[in-house]
């Protein structure tokens, strides 16, 4: 399975990041708080290295809220500024403007000895498609400005916002990376919605999400649909016995799977299975470990490669 997603226009987004960066004094990103390390665009780390950050756990009311103060703590010790949020309900919003302040103080102080003063702090608002950015500048500013949707990609154009005398943000459409380091961090992304539903059948989806579930959130899934398996059970069928206890059936009376595997999702995404977090820092360390063996293993291979290939050649 090869999850890629990253039409056209995300390659226009990055160009125009690239072109207004210096612009602002402070890049605040959403990340999903039950996907934190893989909805963190990697590419914005060397973007923005040397501006201000702020990482907001968008979502963290669907989160384990013990794994969530885990992220913040992990995220915090490399540096950021992290705050726990609900786009949707409006919590967190009086801290991000703290943050931001708090971050700019020393610059303030600067520009008034100079003279300046109501000098505005320009804030660049990042992050993957469907995390909520758009949910949460309208929350902030208090009025709807940027578009809405459930669907990743509703956002296309940038716009400057301004909040107040002295605070701007820069909107930017939802954007993710070209290729994803692992595909475990793909299937991440498509279990929350920032990569299009068209790209995995529902089925395909549900199935691998099981999976992920049966390692360390089966409970959830056996009280949400009232079944009972084994954690080592196949996936398919626990999608099976879902379909069977919601009693979606086709016409010949087979259970009906894909109606079932929408329903899972759907659920998931909104709350309903519980508060659950995908990953913890541990498995993200894990996930790297096992990448950097490959990388060594295939280094060697090629090494092997060209030596035999040198062998021949004499």
């Amino acid at each position: 399975m090869n999850i890629q997603w990253y039409p056209g226009h995300m390659t226009k987004t990055r160009r125009m990041m690239e072109e207004t960066i210096s612009l602002v004094d402070i890049v605040i990103e959403l990340v999903d708080a039950r996907i934190p390390y893989s909805s963190k665009n990697p590419d914005l780390d060397t973007l923005a290295k040397n501006k201000h950050r702020i990482i907001l756990l968008n979502k963290a009311d669907l989160a384990d809220d013990r794994a969530t103060v885990i992220w913040t703590d992990y995220f915090e010790k490399q540096g950021f500024r992290v705050i726990q949020m609900n786009a949707l309900k409006g919590s967190g919003m009086n801290e991000v403007t703290d943050a931001a302040r708090s971050l700019m103080q020393e610059k303030i102080e600067k520009l008034k000895a100079r003279g300046r003063i109501n000098v505005p702090i320009r804030s660049m608002i990042a992050g993957i498609p469907n995390v909520g950015k758009s949910t949460f500048i309208n929350k902030y500013v208090g009025k709807t400005t940027a578009k809405t949707g459930d669907k990743p990609g509703v956002t296309r154009g940038k716009q400057w916002i301004k909040l107040k005398k002295d605070f701007e943000l820069l909107d930017t459409p939802g954007i993710l990376w070209p290729k994803f380091e692992d595909q475990e961090v793909g299937l991440k992304l498509a279990f929350t919605g920032a990569i299009n539903d068209d790209i995995l059948d529902a089925e395909t989806l549900a199935i691998a999400f099981i999976d992920h579930m049966l390692l360390r959130n089966a409970d959830c899934i056996r009280k949400r649909y009232q079944i009972e398996f084994d954690t080592i059970e196949e996936p398919h069928v626990v999608l099976r016995q879902i379909a069977e206890a919601r009693g979606f059936k086709l016409k010949g009376g087979e259970p009906d799977l894909e109606r079932a595997a929408k329903i899972l999702i759907d659920e998931f995404r909104g709350g309903k299975l519980g508060r659950i977090t995908l990953e913890l820092p541990e498995d993200i360390d894990e996930m790297l470990e096992a990448k950097a063996e490959k990388e060594k293993l295939k280094a060697a291979e090629d090494r092997v490669r060209k030596e035999k290939y040198k062998k021949k050649k004499k």
